[in-house]
């Protein structure tokens, strides 16, 4: 309770200290004509959509099919210079039905040249590719590296408040993201015995009185901003209200990358991303689902996960076709806590030709293999092989 209160006053202490000096900065009488003024709403559509083939080896079992895809509309408001509504869904196909939910939805507000606040459910700036990179036209590969993703070890989107902004530091420039919210629930049976002690994230309802905090720090240490690093830090209660687990917590770290220059002698630009992922959750008892009636385990509930990519693209090249093609690689790890039931420690690595047809439409030929995949009951580890032929647009 105290660490909401706190967050609370923090925020509103940013909001109503930000319209103070911006009102004694500019004409106040001004600014509200201005903001009374006709006409100054406006409404965007954008989003993307993906489709193509796949075929897919797990084991001994073999998938071949077109991919349905999936499509992303975002909606995009303006009702002045400083006020902003957005929202984007998703529809897929999931066993056969099409599924349409959605992704986030938030307003913000410009309280300064320093300060923006939102609300609502965002994509959490926990790192960067969630937030920055996942969308199908945006991401280099057409699946996301292991860890990350709706079922993964890493938050994706949350519902709560934030403050974000950037500032220079001398000659270095720096962003940040600081936010409270919701948080992640624990897993401790039910519909999925399994997955006792994994993080369930995004509820729009909190299980506890406590609210997950964290933030970012992004920073530019050159002055032509090729080269990004960030520190994320995410923090809560994880635990049912008056249950067993309500003294339960998790802290998560993060470290990000970001590299992007032009290389002359290669006629190329090269595009670097990378992060690594650490989370600690306290340790419990669970049912044992395996054994008898009252049988209890337990384990050291830590997990990391991290990935690098590389992709370079010829656009200096004096041949048209060469400069649309694009070269990329990835690798990417992750560790589960030994003694889990969802225990497994499997490594990727994906390669893939992208043609951009233009800035933002672009078609995807690539290869993933995944080593050391647990399946449930199965005596060993199995390999998942997976050939694409994507084609993303965004609109």
């Amino acid at each position: 309770m105290k660490k909401l209160l706190f967050s609370v006053l923090f925020f509103s202490l940013a909001f109503f200290y930000a319209q103070g000096q911006d009102s004694a900065s500019e004409n106040s009488t001004t600014k509200i004509a201005d903001y009374l003024k006709p006409g100054q709403s406006k409404f965007m559509l954008r989003g993307y959509y993906h489709t193509g083939f796949e075929s897919m080896k797990t084991g001994d079992e073999e998938v071949s099919r077109f991919n349905p895809g999936t499509i992303a509309p975002i909606l995009m408001y303006k009702q002045s210079d400083r006020l902003f509504f957005e929202a984007e869904f998703e529809g897929s196909f999931e066993d056969g039905e099409f599924e349409f939910g959605l992704e986030y939805a938030n307003v913000s507000y410009v309280l300064n040249d320093f300060m923006i606040i939102r609300a609502g459910k965002f994509l959490l700036p926990f790192g960067t590719f969630m937030e920055k990179l996942h969308p199908a036209w945006i991401n280099r590969m057409s699946t996301v590296p292991l860890g990350y993703g709706h079922d993964g070890i890493l938050p994706s989107s949350e519902v709560g408040v934030e403050l974000r902004g950037a500032f220079y530091t001398g000659s270095v420039k720096m962003n940040y993201q600081l936010y409270a919210v919701n948080g992640p629930q624990l897993k401790v049976g039910g519909d999925e015995p399994e997955e006792v002690g994994m993080l369930s994230f995004g509820a729009t309802e909190d299980n506890n009185l406590d609210k997950a905090v964290g933030g970012r720090l992004g920073i530019f240490p050159f002055s032509n901003s090729s080269l990004e690093v960030g520190f994320s830090l995410f923090s809560g209660a994880i635990g049912d209200q008056e249950s067993e687990y309500e003294e339960l917590r998790t802290n998560m770290y993060a470290v990000d990358l970001s590299f992007v220059k032009n290389v002359p002698f290669l006629k190329s630009m090269i595009d670097i991303k990378g992060q690594y992922n650490l989370v600690q959750t306290d340790d419990a008892s669970y049912d044992d689902p395996e054994g008898l009636p009252g049988d209890e385990f337990t384990f050291k509930n830590e997990s990391s996960a991290y990935y690098g990519q590389l992709s370079i693209r010829p656009s200096m090249s004096g041949n048209n076709f060469l400069r649309k093609l694009e070269l990329v690689g990835r690798y990417s790890a992750l560790e589960t806590p030994e003694g889990a039931l969802w225990e497994q420690n499997p490594t990727q690595t994906a390669v893939g030709l992208n043609y951009w047809i233009d800035w933002r439409t672009v078609i995807k030929i690539g290869y993933q293999t995944t080593d050391g995949l647990e399946e449930h009951d199965a005596t060993e580890s199995v390999t998942n092989d997976l050939i694409y032929v994507h084609w993303a647009l965004g609109f």
